[in-house]
């Protein structure tokens, strides 16, 4: 497994117990959130012949740049997004991915993804195209309020909107202390323990921008497309909506999602095209969260492609948010 270092500063969630559900790991594999490479040395240590390693961000190969070439042609860096990988490979052994923001995008203050120190309200993982300030600054109200709610289930989210709107028309918004500041005082001040106040709408607000949730459905049907017969697929999530969205997604292609009513006409049967392997998620242990706290809200799925051609399925199937409006409700 890969552990802390001074080359290595970020530990990958739930990496041995990845390694462990998918072992044995052989032939080629395509880790969708290459990040920090975490995930990727972690598989060219355990057995891969060769990792195609994707990412939207073009920080994380210039970081890469010391240890890649240590991996010579077994290691590929594919800058694009992971929806696409099945135009950058194809019969493959297996597919990591890892959702959600990095450590490293994180970590720095200039991305604009965390509050914890003031940086330009930015959020994009690709630094291209709109940013979360462009949207706070422009998108209507209700815009804003739905992004809050359906992404982030966030109850107050009208009030939050509202406060926004009227907080640009003095001057735009373009900082993360001072987004921070205005959803902060719309919100009960936390308890000790609790996370901060604006969490979910920072965590709404980057998903907004970067379509995580798009991405995310359109890569599941990708891997489904670029696995080979008995290539794994494993997905780490961070958060409820996207591990809803992975679970049904894969419960839908392993046949699982119930026959309805017996009195209803027959529905033709189709081979699944995914194994559960195992049919839960996994969740950190408590070795897991004593080295990276971090990993306290991950979860682990894991399934097998089978030989049945890969098919579609409708986003709202599995629980993909989608806008539309909502009954006003308490804190609304």
């Amino acid at each position: 497994m890969v552990t802390a270092s001074p080359d290595r500063p970020h530990v990958p969630v739930l990496l041995r117990a990845l390694l462990e559900a998918v072992a044995p790991v052989t032939g080629t594999w395509l880790d969708g959130t290459f990040g920090a490479g975490g995930y990727t040395r972690g598989l060219l240590e355990a057995g891969a012949e060769r990792v195609i390693a994707v990412d939207r961000d073009p920080l994380a190969f210039e970081m890469a740049q010391d240890w890649a070439a240590g991996y010579g042609e077994r290691l590929v860096m594919q800058h694009g997004v992971f929806s696409r990988m099945d135009e950058y490979a194809s019969d493959l052994d297996g597919v990591v991915l890892d959702l959600g923001v990095s450590s490293m995008q994180l970590d720095r203050a200039e991305r604009g993804f965390s509050f914890m120190r003031d940086g330009p309200l930015d959020m994009r993982m690709s630094q291209e195209g709109p940013s979360a300030a462009d949207l706070v600054n422009t998108a209507p109200e209700e815009e804003i309020a739905d992004i809050l709610f359906l992404y982030a289930e966030e109850r107050a989210s009208r009030r939050i909107a509202r406060a926004i709107v009227r907080s640009r028309e003095s001057e735009p918004i373009t900082t993360t202390l001072r987004l921070a500041g205005i959803v902060e005082s719309c919100l009960p001040r936390a308890k000790p323990g609790q996370s901060h106040p604006a969490t979910r709408s920072f965590q709404a607000l980057r998903i907004a921008v970067n379509d995580e949730f798009g991405e995310l459905f359109r890569g599941l049907m990708a891997a489904e497309r670029a696995l080979k017969p008995g290539g794994k697929l494993a997905v780490v999530s961070f958060h409820s909506i996207e591990d809803r969205m992975i679970k049904r997604f894969l419960q839908s292609r392993a046949g699982q999602t119930g026959r309805g009513s017996r009195h209803a006409p027959e529905v033709e049967h189709v081979d699944p095209q995914f194994i559960l392997r195992p049919r839960k998620a996994i969740a950190p242990d408590e070795q897991e969260l004593a080295d990276n706290p971090r990993a306290r809200s991950a979860r682990l799925r894991v399934a097998v492609r089978t030989e049945a051609p890969a098919g579609a399925i409708d986003a709202r199937e599995i629980g993909m948010p989608q806008p539309k409006p909502e009954p006003k409700g308490r804190g609304r």
